[in-house]
């Protein structure tokens, strides 16, 4: 039987999880795509730490570049993570001739570019299913399942971290720096949990998504980012009253001549399946015009998750390697030269329901004001709601709006911040209600 050889660059805990895989499972992977996936080196610069791997001799290596120069290793799983030795990594393995498979989503939202064009190049796969989602097969299922679909948009929640804190804040009324410093405590959230609170994660694997879905070069520069930081338990609280839950999500939408990709807090309705995806769970809705809608569910990180997705990419290179197939599905999905530079829309130029709390002072004629500026910049309400404990002189008043223009509501906040009667930043969260309807 054929034996396809694997080098794994760096053994922390995902890489870990690929190496336990192909050692446990070796036989069911084998008898699955009909050759073995021999695990040749793990690079490491920390060759003594134990991982609790029953390897071979002369198997853990300090030195990536020995086990991506030896002619007899086949695929090279880059591990490392960051945008530094990893690129250079997977570049010289590609220039080797070496099929690749990675989990780095910020190396390929940043420079994915650049690396698939050197893989192309060369005929060789570049895969990289666990970038995104995690165990969720949502790459294969965009690139393969639903290659006979034009698919208009995207919604997913993306980052296990931040779905965590609001299920916390939800459940439980916590502030957001008890629900992270809980996150913390149980290994959710990183000591510096920026990448993921603020949405960068998040927005890494929707560039990602994007141009795989849409035909378009990765663009992570232009994905409208915001993160979770702001939102509190009073604003959890009211969108439930109205009938709706907080997720940070990452959408995509496309209508034949731009792109919408923004990641940020968004209110959903209780009916719509992704309001119910809590803890680290990880969630994709995809909306394709055979299909119409599917949802991928399922953990979006983690020790086993990840590597599961990483042994998928690695069997169908070695069922590619056997039927001497190597390119055979393209990288992103669509052919090299079909793939278009399609501009992202400015999120100023995006179309869609708001939610906003004002801490205003309780006095005749304030809320008067606050409608009038609105209404000045063409923005309608469909609801409006004063209640709450006085603090310092305000009370909490909320509002809900048809479709407003992006650009209209920023001059419009801008201008109600100035009012001596509104303390603070107004608040504002963006709505998705059923097929962006009112």
């Amino acid at each position: 039987m054929k034996q396809v050889n694997v080098a794994i660059l760096g053994c922390g805990t995902v890489g870990t999880g690929v190496a336990r895989l192909l050692l446990e499972n070796g036989d069911i992977i084998r008898d699955r795509i009909g050759c073995t996936l021999h695990l040749k080196y793990v690079a490491d610069i920390d060759t003594q730490r134990d991982r609790g791997l029953d390897l071979a001799p002369g198997v853990m290596i300090p030195d990536a570049a020995v086990a991506i120069a030896d002619p007899e290793v086949q695929i090279v799983v880059e591990t490392i993570g960051g945008e530094g030795i990893a690129k250079q990594l997977i570049l010289d393995a590609i220039a080797q001739g070496k099929h690749v498979v990675t989990a780095n989503k910020a190396l390929l939202a940043k420079h994915g570019n650049a690396i698939i064009a050197a893989a192309t190049a060369k005929r060789v796969d570049l895969a990289y299913e666990a970038a995104v989602g995690g165990c969720m097969p949502i790459i294969k299922t965009v690139r393969e399942s639903l290659v006979g679909n034009r698919i208009s948009g995207m919604t997913g929640i993306l980052n296990g971290t931040c779905n965590y804190i609001l299920s916390k804040i939800t459940d439980e009324g916590v502030d957001f720096q008890t629900a992270l410093a809980e996150a913390q405590a149980k290994g959710y959230a990183e000591a510096d949990p920026t990448l993921d609170v603020e949405g960068l994660d998040a927005a890494h694997k929707l560039a990602i998504l994007s141009a795989l879905a849409f035909g378009m070069k990765i663009n992570f520069d232009d994905v409208y980012i915001e993160g979770i930081s702001r939102i509190t338990p009073l604003d959890i609280e009211f969108a439930a009253q109205f009938g709706y839950r907080i997720k940070l999500l990452a959408i995509a939408k496309y209508n034949g001549a731009s792109v919408e990709a923004r990641v940020h807090p968004t209110m959903i309705p209780f009916d719509n399946l992704l309001s119910n995806v809590n803890s680290t769970l990880n969630a994709i809705s995809v909306r394709a015009d055979a299909v119409e809608e599917i949802l991928l569910h399922g953990h979006g990180a983690g020790m086993m998750p990840t590597a599961s997705a990483i042994v998928s990419d690695l069997a169908d290179i070695a069922r590619n390697l056997a039927s001497d197939g190597a390119g055979r599905i393209p990288v992103m999905g669509f052919q090299a030269n079909t793939i278009r530079s399609i501009p992202v829309k400015p999120v100023d130029e995006i179309v869609t329901n708001y939610y906003f709390r004002f801490d205003a002072m309780d006095r005749p004629g304030v809320l008067a004001a606050i409608a009038g500026i609105l209404g000045k910049y063409g923005i309608s309400l469909k609801f409006v709601h004063q209640k709450g404990r006085k603090t310092n002189g305000s009370v909490p008043v909320v509002m809900l709006t048809h479709h407003a223009r992006e650009a209209d509501v920023s001059r419009a906040l801008a201008e109600i911040s100035g009012l001596d009667v509104v303390a603070g930043t107004p608040m504002l969260i963006r709505i998705e209600d059923e097929d962006g309807q009112d």
